[in-house]
């Protein structure tokens, strides 16, 4: 014997109708989501490319560039091979980035006394980014001549600053330069263009 079952479909032409407004918001929400996340993707992606090509954002470490940049600022840095006197750039050392002013370009000559006194090609040097002059820590003999194609760099900060003074770095070429710091943006406090 055959049992027969009874279906019985009660919907309404509303119910279908709500029914599907219901699944074509939530296809078109899917959509939507899933093109927010790609163009976040995108940008994320643009934003390091740029980040890392192009503006390098590095973050401060030490003191050896203090009274200009402190330790935890975070600066932005643009890629250039265009350099002049007092520009602050960023260099590879030893798997770091080191952050130094420039004092002396290819084939000057540089002179420090025992006071601390910076002289480049026998002109002293005016520098109003310090706070008070040293030898700090010096084994090279001067006068120094900058090689071709290379940098003598010092931090302000010079009684501790390792830099160019030091044979373990000494002048720095142009293939280890990251870039030139232009601005600081963070702290707020210290927003701003970089001298």
């Amino acid at each position: 014997m055959k049992k027969n079952k009874d279906i019985s479909l009660d919907v309404t032409t509303e119910q279908l109708k709500d029914e599907l407004k219901r699944e074509k918001y939530k296809s078109r929400y899917l959509k939507i989501f899933r093109s927010t996340i790609a163009a976040l993707i995108v940008t994320a992606a643009a934003a390091a490319l740029v980040a890392t090509l192009i503006l390098p954002v590095l973050q401060i470490y030490g003191a050896s560039m203090t009274p200009t940049l402190y330790e935890g600022d975070i600066v932005v840095s643009v890629k250039t091979a265009n350099f002049d006197y007092g520009d602050i750039f960023c260099f590879y050392y030893a798997n770091k980035i080191l952050v130094k002013r420039i004092i002396g370009k290819p084939l000057d000559t540089v002179e420090l006394d025992d006071s601390g006194n910076v002289y480049v090609n026998g002109k002293l040097l005016d520098e109003p980014y310090i706070k008070e002059k040293s030898l700090g820590e010096c084994d090279i003999e001067f006068p120094c001549q900058v090689p071709e194609g290379s940098y003598f760099v010092m931090g302000d900060h010079r009684d501790t600053s390792l830099d160019s003074r030091n044979s373990e770095i000494g002048c720095v070429s142009q293939d280890e330069i990251v870039g030139k710091i232009i601005f600081t943006v963070w702290p707020l406090n210290h927003f701003g263009v970089v001298n």
